[in-house]
């Protein structure tokens, strides 16, 4: 009877997915469809503004229903009403912005976001640097606008080259980036991105990019995994070389960008007195040295989510048996150990493919499947 019981409930579950059609969301969307707890019974509706309309028609989702900008009343009210009339059973939110305000006002239903005074430092990329100061684990910073500029006795006080970055809250995909050699550099790509006024300068960091995945469930890391991004989906057309979205990476296992992701993780958590829940991505750029700084930390899923997925390790499936405080059918490791010679494949019009034992070809060569 009991057995008979669970089958019924994963039958009627429906699971709501916000930020639906961006490249984030159809990546948890399509973890949770090959997931093997929940799989072919799982019913998936999202919510997401008009803007990226191939998720709209892409059809991983049973319904996807389109949302205001903004988290006004009628943002409100649409989602209370999705809710209650599609008996959703719990959600997976998205975007950065849509995670704090989900952090601030309750919606009856189970999900899981991080308490909003961490998201509040979370989310600025400015506040977080403010915080994280002095701990060695940030690359050298200083805030910087446009008005800075226009001063005859501005300096950097950050040796050339330097990274400059849009600081605005939320802010993805290396938006307004650029590695800017002298203070020319800087005044010509401040001319450029005209629309953005808040930027932040930063030491330039030429290693390698990392993000660390780390799932919380009442301040206990339940799984953890890390991605190098190695190169990027047209990365010619942006100066930064970075669009947010990897072609070629690797699932890794190191000690090292772990603790400082953990350590980063909790030195946040103590400053803001709070305890640990859902979803959280550091990002960490190697310096000259080697050694991992922290760029950012992602209060959300990223892309490379449904990548892990492809290899056998399923945060979407996780986050979600937390959020329905079903932990204890959680995999017993924290982390899944990968092959040296893996890699992560995507490209514009394919799925990411996960390649096992990577080894390069020859010319000559006859490759087949």
């Amino acid at each position: 009877m009991y057995v008979s019981q669970i089958q019924f409930d994963f039958i009627n579950m429906k699971v709501l997915i916000t930020g639906a059609c961006a490249v984030s969301g159809r990546s948890v969307a399509r973890s949770l469809k090959i997931s093997k707890v929940f799989g072919k019974d799982i019913e998936l509706i999202g919510a997401d503004i008009d803007v990226n309309l191939y998720g709209f028609y892409e059809k991983i989702y049973k319904k996807i229903y389109v949302l205001p900008r903004g988290f006004g009343d009628d943002y409100v009210e649409l989602i209370n009403k999705i809710i209650k009339e599609e008996k959703i059973d719990a959600a997976i939110i998205v975007p950065e912005i849509e995670v704090v305000f989900w952090s601030k006002y309750h919606f009856d239903v189970p999900h899981l976001v991080p308490d909003s005074r961490f998201c509040d430092v979370a989310i600025s990329k400015e506040r977080l640097f403010s915080m994280l100061e002095g701990t060695g684990w940030i690359p050298e910073s200083q805030k910087f606008s446009k008005e800075l500029l226009n001063d005859d006795y501005f300096t950097s006080n950050i040796k050339y080259p330097v990274w400059i970055r849009d600081a605005s809250d939320g802010t993805a995909s290396a938006k307004g980036a650029f590695k800017a050699e002298n203070l020319d550099g800087l005044k010509a790509w401040t001319m450029i991105n005209g629309n953005t006024n808040h930027f932040q300068l930063s030491e330039y960091l030429p290693g390698s990019n990392y993000g660390c995945f780390c799932l919380f469930k009442n301040g206990e890391l339940k799984k953890l995994a890390i991605a190098e991004r190695i190169q990027y989906l047209m990365s010619k057309v942006a100066v930064s070389g970075i669009t947010g979205n990897t072609c070629k990476g690797r699932l890794l296992n190191d000690k090292a960008i772990a603790q400082r992701a953990k350590d980063a993780i909790a030195f946040v958590c103590k400053k803001t007195q709070t305890v640990m829940n859902g979803m959280v991505v550091v990002d960490m750029r190697a310096d000259a040295n080697g050694e991992p700084k922290v760029t950012e930390i992602n209060i959300r899923h990223v892309a490379f989510s449904s990548s892990f997925a492809n290899a056998g390790f399923n945060l979407a499936e996780y986050h979600l048996l937390c959020t329905l405080d079903r932990e204890n059918e959680l995999t017993p490791e924290l982390e899944q150990i990968y092959p040296e010679n893996n890699y992560i494949l995507r490209d514009v019009d394919g799925l990411p493919i996960y390649v096992s034992d990577y080894k390069p070809f020859k010319v000559g060569e006859c490759v087949s499947f």
